[in-house]
């Protein structure tokens, strides 16, 4: 990779860590105990695994430090899970680029990374629940299944399949007006 390919990539890491940082302040959220759902939160890792392993695992540290800033610790913790899904994704990516632009094969790559990133979050939970901090007693007393299961594994998979249908909504064009200036 070129120098000027490698600062290239550092900027756009730093808008995207920028973005990624700024959407859970003035987007709406959902809050349901130590859960938290931020619509379009993930557009950034999702942008940032387009363009390369790299930048995706960069993108992830950078948003996990603004979580770590405005939301509980189970929170961030989540956030720092990312790094999973987001380098998995970018690196499949960058063997199969084409995944975006086929209809089935991107809804398919959806439904996979929704259910690693759900399950890294339920893994990031589990050990705050089992300890029984916090957690309400209501959601204890409803169980494992459904505070946890149901509320993060299945809030997560919807909620990064949504964020990921936004992303290539975002990034298809995008990435046509950057190859078009890159002509020029």
């Amino acid at each position: 990779m070129t120098k000027n390919k490698h600062l290239y990539h550092l900027a756009l890491a730093g808008v995207l860590c920028a973005i990624g940082i700024v959407v859970p302040m003035f987007m709406p959220k959902i809050v349901l105990g130590p859960m938290s759902f931020t619509l379009a939160s993930h557009v950034a890792i999702f942008l940032a695994m387009f363009i390369s392993p790299a930048v995706a695992v960069a993108v992830c540290i950078g948003t996990t430090v603004g979580f770590f800033v405005t939301t509980p610790i189970i929170i961030a913790l989540r956030a720092a899970s990312h790094v999973v899904f987001a380098f998995l994704g970018a690196w499949y990516l960058r063997r199969h680029p084409e995944t975006i632009e086929k209809p089935l094969s991107s809804m398919v790559f959806n439904v996979v990374i929704a259910l690693i990133h759900a399950a890294a979050e339920v893994l990031v939970v589990t050990p705050f629940f089992v300890s029984g901090s916090l957690f309400s007693a209501e959601q204890l007393q409803n169980g494992f299944f459904t505070s946890v299961v149901l509320l993060v594994g299945l809030g997560t998979v919807i909620h990064s399949m949504i964020d990921y249908t936004i992303s290539v909504l975002i990034w298809k064009p995008v990435s046509l007006a950057v190859q078009h200036t890159q002509k020029v």
